[in-house]
């Protein structure tokens, strides 16, 4: 599937070329992007005309669990069971 600007989520009709949608995106990189870009995109769930954008291929969950892991490690450390 070749995602351009136009292109929408079928399911809730918004944007699909976003920064926030791209394996590129990182919110602690300059310019929030991995790429050496020329002008940063101000709104980065809006669609935009990035050359570089590439759709991420893996989903944020994992990341999700791998937090609550860390999370309940540290609260671990002050438990007195």
């Amino acid at each position: 599937m070749i995602i351009g600007h136009a292109s929408v989520c079928h399911f809730c009709g918004r944007a699909l070329k976003v920064c926030l949608n791209c394996r590129y995106y990182d919110k602690n990189a300059y310019h929030e992007c991995h790429e050496d870009i020329d002008e940063p995109v101000l709104y980065k769930d809006l669609a935009n005309f990035c050359e570089y954008f590439t759709m991420k291929e893996k989903s944020d969950q994992p990341q999700a669990k791998s937090q609550e892991e860390a999370r309940s490690k540290f609260l671990s450390l002050f438990n007195d069971d």
